[in-house]
Formats: structure tokens, C-alpha cells, sequence
């Protein structure tokens, strides 16, 4: 009985999945034009096109979907806080990371490497 292997990647489909591997990251930077909507729909719609493509892709979708989901959690803790002020604070310093952090991980996965959010909670295994 034979068994074969899995042709090895070439060149091009290593470039390929890198770059579906950031853009499940840098599609989050659509928030910044569609505020609440826009931060989860990019990595969503990327990770449910492309994850069956690619074990990487979908480590990276479901990374990018899980510190998305998580800071959409925060937000919302922060927006209770606006009735005492403080929670506007909050706010621009979550929107600081979150960009911050997005584009950090869209380097790291273009890169070829995973790259683990900070202050995530794991929705998604």
C-alpha cells in the first residue's frame, strides 16, 4: 500500500496564504469607518471564506475574531462608565490599542508568525 505526501508549498502559495493571514487582521481596521460593525465583519467574512483553505488562515481568523469579540466586550463596559466620565478615557485609550494591535498582528502574520493578542478571552478554539 502506498501513501503519498502532500505536495510541498511553493513559493506562491506560501505568499498567498501570508497575505489571507494578515488580511484576517487588517480587515479589523474597517471599524474605523464602520465603528461597530466593521471591527468584527472584516475578520469574519475573511475566516468564513478561508478557513477551510488553510490551517493557518484559520488559527488567524480565529485569533483576529476572538481579540475583536473581546474588545467589542470592553467597549461596552466602557460606554456604561461614560455616565461617570471616566468610561470616555477608556474609550480612546481601547481605540489606541485595538488599532495598535491590529496592525501589529497584520505584520507579525505576513511575517508567517501567529501572533497572540494581549487581554483576549478565547471564544473560538
Amino acid at each position: 500500500m502506498e501513501t503519498s505526501c502532500p505536495p510541498p508549498l511553493s513559493a506562491p502559495a506560501i505568499t498567498n496564504v501570508r497575505t489571507w493571514n494578515g488580511l484576517c487582521h487588517a480587515s479589523a481596521l474597517l471599524g474605523v469607518f464602520l465603528h461597530f460593525p466593521g471591527h468584527l465583519l472584516g475578520p469574519l467574512i475573511v475566516w468564513l471564506m478561508k478557513r477551510d483553505d488553510s490551517p493557518e488562515i484559520d488559527a488567524h481568523g480565529k485569533e483576529a475574531l476572538n481579540f475583536q469579540i473581546s474588545m467589542l466586550i470592553y467597549n461596552v463596559v466602557a460606554a456604561v462608565f461614560c455616565l461617570v466620565l471616566v468610561g470616555f478615557v477608556f474609550l480612546a485609550i481601547l481605540w489606541v490599542l485595538n488599532a495598535v494591535f491590529v496592525i501589529i498582528a497584520a505584520i507579525q502574520a505576513s511575517d508567517g508568525k501567529l501572533y497572540r493578542y494581549p487581554m483576549t478571552i478565547r471564544f473560538i478554539q
